[in-house]
């Protein structure tokens, strides 16, 4: 059998492996951001952010030895926006869960590492992407997918992130307006290519059902951005000035809770599409870690907004979207760690047998 399939595979390992890094981390820090407090929940989310931090090394160390630049993969090309989301996770995580192990100036220290690494390689990404699809072959409108919003998604994550780093760093100021101008860049940017894919999603079928899982990206620019106004807000509390100050815990709630109306509307398409899918067949690969991360943001978002609010509803559909998030995690996690052992996820076919 091996030496059937050496001529017709090639071994791949893509940046798409760091969405399973995103997936794990965003376990624990939404469960560190839920309105309603879980007996041992926490426990078990510092468990999984270490998980996360192992998951991430490992990945990183098979990059560097097996990773290839998948520059001419006008897919793969995408999911260079894992990796600066996957650091960052994991340092949000090292801030919010790993302080008891670490100490509170290690784990600042670690989290500002990988915030920084994580940022710059997050921006350039969102902008040689794009460049490079602007400039490169050209993809048509039927060619929009999920994944194109991997890259401009990032700086979202940075802002988000950023915001808890705000109150560690002596020039605050400074750190909460660069992460709201990448707040901006990243949201602008989403709406474009969110608005892409509707398009083509109504004049034409969904696509391959592999690519179907990618849907659910929608809600990670959404969920995030939700979560980094919240953030962003209460990190601008005697940082900016009056009356910004007061206008950016404002905003949070004025932009925020519309947002998460969207983000449901999304949800109910998105779940109702993958469904349909899933009856005809749905094929394991690595895009169904888009059932993860993008639905942690919405979790830590409608957490936020029930912080803010006192809502109840809101707090309720934060635990069950994160219980959502925990059934899905360990479903792919499962499929992932199998099709790994067997070498299903390590190969694909040549472009001369796809």
């Amino acid at each position: 059998m091996t030496a059937l399939l050496a001529p017709r595979t090639t071994v791949l390992f893509g940046p798409n492996w760091f969405a399973s890094v995103m997936g794990t981390g965003i376990v624990a820090t939404a469960a560190a951001s839920l309105p309603v407090p879980v007996p041992g929940l926490r426990q078990l989310a510092t468990v999984v952010w270490v998980l996360a931090a192992l998951l991430l090394a490992a990945v990183i160390v098979a990059a560097a030895v097996h990773g290839r630049s998948h520059a001419d993969d006008p897919v793969m090309i995408h999911f260079w926006g894992a990796p600066p989301m996957a650091l960052m996770t994991v340092g949000a995580g090292t801030l919010l869960l790993g302080r008891g192990w670490l100490g509170d100036a290690a784990a600042v220290i670690v989290d500002a590492v990988l915030w920084g690494a994580g940022t710059l390689l997050g921006l350039a990404v969102a902008v040689a992407v794009p460049y490079r699809m602007m400039t490169g072959r050209g993809a048509g409108p039927e060619a929009a997918f999920g994944g194109w919003l991997m890259p401009v998604v990032s700086p979202m994550v940075s802002a988000a992130t950023g915001a808890l780093l705000v109150p560690h760093v002596p020039f605050r100021e400074d750190m909460l307006l660069a992460c709201y101008a990448m707040a901006g860049l990243s949201l602008f940017a989403a709406v474009i290519v969110i608005t892409q894919l509707w398009s083509r999603l109504v004049a034409s079928p969904p696509g391959a059902a592999r690519t179907v899982p990618t849907l659910w990206i929608v809600l990670g620019p959404i969920g995030q951005s939700v979560t980094a106004f919240h953030l962003l807000g209460r990190a601008a509390q005697g940082v900016l000035p009056e009356p910004y100050a007061t206008g950016a815990q404002m905003l949070a709630v004025l932009y925020g809770v519309p947002a998460l109306g969207f983000a449901l509307f999304w949800a109910a398409l998105a779940a109702a599409i993958t469904v349909r899918t899933a009856r005809a067949g749905l094929p394991f690969s690595l895009t169904w870690w888009s059932f993860t991360f993008p639905v942690g943001t919405v979790v830590t978002g409608l957490s936020g907004m029930a912080a803010r609010t006192g809502s109840h509803l809101l707090a309720a559909l934060a635990v069950a979207f994160y219980a959502a998030l925990a059934g899905a995690w360990m479903v792919v996690a499962a499929r992932t760690a199998r099709g790994a052992r067997r070498g299903d996820l390590w190969r694909v076919p040549t472009p001369a047998h796809r």
